[in-house]
């Protein structure tokens, strides 16, 4: 019976892991296809990534969509860092308040807070276009940086800076030698979720960007309406950069704990 459950149990990890991975998996293989269908291989051809590198538009949007998210990143993970450290020695009540307010943009539709910010640009008379789009980014990530570094703070010591500042450290070598290693794995967690949520939003990016600029999301929306297989060598490639930060994302970590140990 044991055996007969661990069988199925075995076949139903690998339908889910077929199920989740199979349509990645195809859009890689279809990349190199030799013609322009999208459901019979002809053969092994770049063709398409070289069409695709090619692309004025397609390379503008990759553009846009790397230094928007690593922008982003950068900023609301310092933004997100200072104001987590900040509410840790903050009276409860402000926490509580700062707290809820984080909440919001995380709980709230993106199509609401897309129209919301919409109308805030519209009502400021403010050019739609790249600083726009960078400003809602850093808006929706800096929330969650904020979530992944609180939980690391409540696990640290709360006398640990006056103690620090007690042995003669300053109060920013406090901080950054001090409470900043302490904190590193949250830091990097929500860098990473904050570059992944930049890299591929399309909803808000949609209502906030203009003037010829838009990332990949949306350039991939709008070629959707006609068959181009350069589609598959740019999702591809999409997939490639993200896999390679989760990648850096999990092994800096491991090597670190390695070269203390």
């Amino acid at each position: 019976m044991k055996k007969k459950n661990r069988v199925l149990s075995t076949i139903l990890m690998m339908f889910l892991v077929l199920f989740f991975y199979a349509p990645i998996i195809y859009t890689i293989i279809f990349s190199f296809n030799d013609s322009r269908s999208l459901t019979h291989f002809a053969g092994f051809s770049m063709q398409w990534y070289e069409k695709m590198f090619n692309d004025r538009n397609m390379m503008e949007s990759v553009f846009y969509t790397i230094i928007t998210a690593v922008l982003a990143t950068i900023i609301s993970t310092v933004i997100g860092t200072i104001t987590a450290i900040g509410l840790s020695k903050s009276r409860k009540i402000l926490k509580t308040i700062v707290s809820q307010v984080n909440d919001l943009p995380i709980m709230n539709p993106e199509i609401v807070t897309a129209i919301g910010l919409l109308m805030l640009f519209s009502a400021t008379h403010i050019t739609k276009g790249f600083y726009t789009m960078l400003l809602a980014h850093i808006m929706f990530c800096t929330p969650y940086v904020i979530l992944s570094i609180i939980p690391k703070l409540r696990t640290l010591d709360e006398n640990l800076a006056e103690a620090a500042m007690d042995l003669g450290a300053t109060p920013w070598q406090s901080l950054t030698k001090v409470i900043v290693p302490q904190i590193k794995p949250g830091i990097i967690s929500g860098a990473l979720i904050a570059f992944t949520m930049s890299f591929d939003d399309f909803v808000i990016s949609y209502f906030v960007t203009g003037n010829g600029v838009s990332n990949i999301s949306i350039l991939v929306y709008t070629m959707s309406k006609r068959v181009n297989p350069s589609i598959n060598a740019l999702s591809t490639l999409i997939i490639l950069i993200l896999s390679v930060f989760l990648l850096i994302g999990n092994v800096i970590p491991s090597l670190a704990k390695k070269k203390k140990g």
